[in-house]
């Protein structure tokens, strides 16, 4: 039998690959759906789902076997963020399960290690925070779970994924090469996230053995397996080696936390109607942008400025121009503000009332981009995975989970099988910032989580990975739902981006060059499929718009959508979206 040449039909040799010549349908289920970005990991969480596990059980299920068959994108070294719709109390809850900086950790150490820029530089080991994966995964189980099935049962699926071994899917294979030289250069350890000393092609088998014994740790002993003992200790080995101040205590004190989500009422009718509620998890996650920019497209409504944003021609150039204004004016705010809500207040009420959201509005010209975008006084003293599960009882969990950048620092603990986190990049190395570094503080996290309600129903459990594209994301799909796509549609339409995400790790120049989301004249990367004529008219009106093409298209993030719809006789269907940008699926529940 003749095999692939893999070298010659890699993504990456094939110009056409990222243009989307196939379609996917929406997939429907009356019980259960689990929409993630790798096929093994989708099927994962449908197999918990069919050992009567509920929608938090699917989601830790496919958590952990995305780190088996995309570790560049997710792992146990990383953090999460979820939320969870509980059908039965009609409520939506949330976990922060980011970690928080080593308590030694300081301003001053930083500059002594010659850190002197406005960030720590990704690749450098006082960049990692205590990876809060693991607890994150024990508390979704604990405070979401059905009940039914235990942890070890919950993650059995991943360590034999990772013992077995995975066939590397097709977009994955080329991320994971690109970071082959990170890898490498980070740790004595490099071996564990190898193939023969080289990144995996598509097709290659790759088994995680010290994965699948960090994995088999946690399921027997809950949180104590992961941050105390042999694990615990290889981490702060690795990190001490590399100039870090993390201790074992640090480790052993870290927890996740129920946390009350956000939320942000659109589109609700004069008579008092309700319209969309969007939900995201609170400060220290970038969630709040999302919601920001939703109010400021309200107050131009409500100005007479604007009549409808959902009147206006999709991917119009009236309608690009509207969302992008407000959605640098929101980061303004947003990559200001946002920092941990435990250390210092972060003004989320104020951001979010109308009386801000309109002043924040009247900034908007809608004849040319603003020629100055900066952040407001809302107080007068002024390579991610998401994935979407939902079970049969009506539950369902948006969850999302990563390193950072790629495999964040690429640094391997000893005998661990994960990389460790760069999150401490996400702090603003400037004194009197609210975002300043501190000991014990979680920094700004990128990583986002969504969920929209109608009335008392749940509407839509859904997400966009990608850095400083997720709360983008999240409103171009929520509007994209609203204008009466389905899940997928509203997945495949082209996107933009302000600024492209994050500096590659592999990349430490790229963060002396790159731009803020909430910059002035930030960069918008615009998808093939909105047209040149929108895009030429973009430029003339002061937008520095550029094409985003072939594998550009990642800046643009992955997506995935689980929404609720009733069929004519009123029974519930899930209804389910996978990007194409993505290796992923969704899976249904028979």
């Amino acid at each position: 039998m003749p095999a692939i040449d893999w070298n010659v039909v890699h993504p990456s040799n094939n110009p056409q690959f990222s243009h989307f010549p196939s379609r996917r349908s929406t997939v429907f289920s009356t019980k259960g759906l689990v929409a993630s970005s790798q096929t093994l990991a989708s099927q994962a969480g449908l197999e918990i789902l069919n050992k009567g596990g509920n929608a938090a059980d699917a989601a830790v299920a496919t958590a952990a076997a995305l780190n088996v068959t995309e570790p560049s994108c997710t792992g146990i070294g990383g953090d999460l963020f979820c939320l969870f719709w509980d059908a039965k109390a009609k409520k939506v809850r949330a976990i922060n399960a980011s970690g928080r900086a080593p308590a030694a950790l300081s301003l001053e150490h930083l500059r002594s290690q010659g850190i002197n820029g406005r960030t720590i530089p990704l690749t450098n080991l006082n960049s990692v925070t205590v990876p809060g994966a693991a607890s994150g995964w024990v508390k979704t189980v604990e405070e979401f779970g059905s009940g039914k099935l235990s942890l070890s049962e919950i993650l059995a699926p991943a360590i034999r994924l990772a013992e077995e071994g995975v066939p590397t899917a097709e977009l994955h294979a080329n991320a994971w090469q690109g970071s082959e030289n990170l890898i490498k250069r980070a740790s004595p350890h490099a071996h564990d996230m190898l193939l023969d000393g080289k990144a995996p092609l598509a097709s290659h088998i790759v088994k995680f053995p010290h994965l699948a014994n960090t994995f088999k740790a946690v399921a027997e002993y809950g949180t104590k397996g992961f941050y105390t003992g042999r694990i615990a200790e290889a981490i702060v080995e690795l990190v001490q080696s590399g100039g870090g101040v993390m201790t074992m205590e640090d480790l052993a004190s870290h927890t996740a936390n129920v946390v009350e989500p956000i939320k942000y009422e659109f589109k609700q009718g004069e008579a008092g109607e309700a319209g969309v509620t969007l939900y995201e998890c609170p400060p220290n996650g970038q969630g709040l942008t999302a919601l920001v920019a939703l109010g400021i497209i309200e107050g131009l409504e409500a100005s007479g400025k604007l009549d409808d944003i959902l009147k206006l021609e999709h991917n119009s150039v009236d309608y690009l121009h509207i969302l992008i204004e407000s959605l640098r004016l929101a980061f303004a705010d947003t990559r200001y503000y946002v920092t941990d809500p435990e250390v210092v207040h972060v003004p989320v009420k104020e951001m979010l009332s109308k009386e801000y959201l309109s002043k924040r509005a009247a900034l908007i010209d809608l004849e040319k981009s603003t020629v100055d975008v900066r952040k407001g006084s809302p107080v007068q003293s002024s390579d991610t995975v998401y994935f979407t599960t939902s079970d049969k009882n009506g539950n369902a969990c948006s969850f999302i989970a990563r390193s950072t950048p790629g495999f964040g620092t690429g640094a391997i603990p000893k005998d661990c099988g994960f990389t460790l986190q760069n999150r401490g990049s996400g702090f603003t190395l400037e004194e009197g910032h609210p975002n300043n570094v501190k000991g014990g503080k979680r920094p700004y996290h990128t990583i986002i989580p969504a969920m929209a309600t109608k009335g008392d129903e749940l509407f839509l459990s859904y997400g966009v990975m990608g850095g400083f594209m997720q709360p983008q994301g999240h409103v171009q799909v929520l509007l994209n739902i609203l204008r009466g796509m389905t899940p997928q549609a509203a997945l495949d339409a082209p996107r933009f981006c302000i600024s492209a995400g994050l500096p590659s790790a592999d990349n430490e120049d790229a963060e002396k060059s790159g731009k803020s989301a909430g910059e002035v004249n930030s960069e918008v990367y615009i998808e093939e499929g909105v047209s040149d004529e929108v895009f030429d008219k973009l430029r003339e009106m002061g937008h520095d718009a550029r094409r985003a093409q072939g594998f550009s298209r990642a800046v643009a993030g992955r997506g995935q959508i689980i929404q609720q719809v009733l069929d004519p006789s009123g029974a519930r269907v899930w209804a389910g979206g996978s990007d194409q940008r993505a290796d992923g699926q969704v899976a249904a529940q028979i």
